[in-house]
């Protein structure tokens, strides 16, 4: 067990968890974290707010997303990734041209006189950067303590276990303190201690993606959607089992009624509280969004991400109706572990992610949301610098995109690398180390959502061992 693990875990809990965890098709972890939060109080909460994550699944590769652009700099990541042209493509081996650039050249400058470029497929994220819409945070990533090159090469502090391993840092990622097989995640833990303000605790956490980390806290539960809605058991759905109307009603009896067996009755809970959520969402949505809502989501019949940001705008349309205060939800893609073929692969996947962010904040706009919702990427990690030819290997830290009308948007948030092979912010082939913890990341988007300065800490373990409220990712 780990320093977390501190507290056992009542019969009641381990039931009801085990129950929900097996109707999500996860396995449970011999030990968990349930006890971490025993400690922390509810909070308050008399507005709305929407936390949104954007997981790019197979680490996105960020040197090719934020780009150095000031001449010096981008001599140096061109020199370093430069290959064989591409061509018909703005790509020598994995490097893009300087020319190719300009239209996405960003302001302001960052000292010394650097400069950056988005990618030139991420022209709608240009845009919201220009409009003071988003920011981007600079080489973020997952930390135990803060840590120098000397301290990562000396082994002399704690470092993220099983570093550049894609499942275990995406837990890590998602968790903040385990790696695969944790049991919960930093968005629940958040979730824990606002949901009490929600009329319906089931749609704290939803995750348009599948199962989701980041949304599992000791009470909150995620609830797993698709991009085109909530789903049930079709028989009950449809009122008929076997062609028969008193099959899908004994059906949904036998499914829902109290049992002998303790561990049946939390299981027939869970199944009736995702029935039971599943008809309000109905009730609530509808079954198609309406033609304003749609026009703002142009890309989503080809762009799965924007499909999935769609519902989840859907879903903050009617806050109200379903009496929720605060949100958590988590989208995303994959396809991103380009290894190889990434001049043909990664360009059309960042055209994706710009698309789909601009279209959910012109909708969160629209809803006059804007300014309660606030959007952040995430990724397993960074990648090398270094070339394998026509790809790039696992990394550490990497940069990242938040959005929304609450965001001092316009910026560059935390500290810019440098961009070399030798330097001691990267720990081997330009695999970057991480200048801004994932924690301190975590801490300023909680507390923004509602969660006070001292739960903070408890939401995610490692925050004391950082310097807090520095990034300044809000206005004001």
């Amino acid at each position: 067990m780990t320093q977390h693990d501190s507290q056992s875990i009542s019969r009641r809990t381990l039931l009801k968890r085990s129950t929900a965890l097996a109707l999500q098709r996860v396995s449970i972890p011999m030990a968990t974290s349930l006890g971490l939060m025993a400690d922390a109080a509810a909070q308050s909460a008399n507005d709305y707010k929407a936390l949104v994550c954007i997981f790019m699944y197979g680490a996105n590769d960020h040197y090719n997303t934020v780009i150095p652009y000031d001449l010096a700099t981008h001599t140096n990541y061109f020199n370093i990734r430069k290959g064989t042209p591409v061509a018909g493509t703005i790509y020598d081996g994995i490097a893009i041209g300087r020319d190719a650039l300009t239209a996405t050249a960003l302001s302001p400058s960052l000292s010394g006189g650097r400069q950056m470029a988005l990618n030139p497929e991420m022209t709608a994220l240009k845009s919201l950067f220009d409009s003071k819409r988003a920011s981007i945070l600079m080489n973020v990533g997952p930390l135990i303590v803060p840590t120098t090159r000397q301290q990562y090469d000396n082994k002399s502090v704690p470092l993220p276990p099983k570093l550049f391993s894609h499942n275990d840092q995406q837990a890590y990622w998602q968790s903040s303190f385990q790696t695969e097989g944790a049991a919960t995640g930093w968005g629940g833990r958040a979730a824990d201690l606002i949901m009490s303000n929600n009329n319906r605790s089931s749609l704290t956490c939803v995750s348009i993606n599948g199962n989701a980390l980041f949304l599992s806290g000791q009470s909150a539960i995620s609830y797993q959607m698709s991009a085109t809605g909530a789903t049930t058991v079709n028989a009950i759905k449809g009122k008929s089992l076997f062609t028969s109307s008193a099959c899908a009603t004994a059906l949904q009896t036998l499914m829902t009624q109290s049992s002998a067996s303790p561990m049946g009755t939390a299981y027939n809970a869970v199944a009736k509280r995702a029935l039971d959520t599943y008809d309000g969402i109905v009730a609530a949505i509808g079954a198609n969004p309406s033609a304003a809502l749609s026009a703002l989501f142009p890309s989503a019949a080809s762009n799965t991400l924007s499909a999935q940001l769609k519902m989840v705008a859907r879903l903050i349309e009617q806050q109200a109706a379903f009496g929720m205060k605060r949100q958590v939800f988590m989208v995303g893609m994959g396809g991103f572990d380009l290894h190889d073929f990434l001049p043909a692969q990664h360009p059309a996947l960042l055209q994706k992610v710009s698309a789909a962010m601009k279209e959910f904040d012109d909708a969160m706009i629209s809803m006059g949301k804007d300014s309660q919702v606030t959007t952040f990427t995430a990724s397993d990690f960074g990648r090398t610098l270094a070339s394998n030819g026509d790809g790039s290997d696992h990394g550490w830290g990497s940069h990242h995109f938040v959005m929304g009308g609450a965001v001092a948007g316009g910026q560059f948030l935390g500290t810019a690398p440098e961009i070399g092979l030798t330097h001691n912010e990267q720990v081997g082939s330009g695999r970057l180390l991480p200048s801004t913890s994932v924690d301190q990341l975590g801490a300023e988007l909680a507390n923004w959502f509602g969660v006070s300065q001292t739960d903070v800490k408890t939401v995610l373990p490692n925050a004391s061992h950082f310097d807090l409220y520095k990034l300044h990712i809000f206005k004001g």
